[in-house]
C-alpha cells in the first residue's frame, strides 16, 4: 500500500487517540486500533517508514506510539 496512505490514516487515529487525557492510554489505543485493523503489511510498511525516516509525516504521538509498541504490531 502506499505509504502516505498509511501515513494520512495512521495520523487520522492518532487525532482521534491524543484528546486522551493519558497519553500511554492514547498511545496504547493507537497502536491497538492498528494491529485489530491493519493487515501485517501494512503495520511492516508503518514500522519501516518509522525506522528508516523517522516516521517523516506522522504526528509526533503516532512515531511515539510505533517506537514503544513495535513488537505489539508484529
Amino acid at each position: 500500500m502506499n505509504i502516505e496512505h498509511l501515513i494520512t490514516m495512521a495520523n487520522q487515529i492518532g487525532d482521534f487517540f491524543k484528546a486522551y487525557p493519558d497519553a500511554d492510554v492514547a498511545k496504547k489505543d493507537i497502536i491497538g486500533h492498528i494491529k485489530k485493523f491493519w493487515a501485517l503489511r501494512m503495520r511492516q510498511q508503518i514500522i519501516a517508514h518509522v525506522q528508516e525516516h523517522g516516521g517523516q509525516g506522522l504526528s509526533p504521538i503516532v512515531i511515539e506510539a510505533i517506537k514503544e509498541n513495535q513488537a505489539l504490531l508484529l
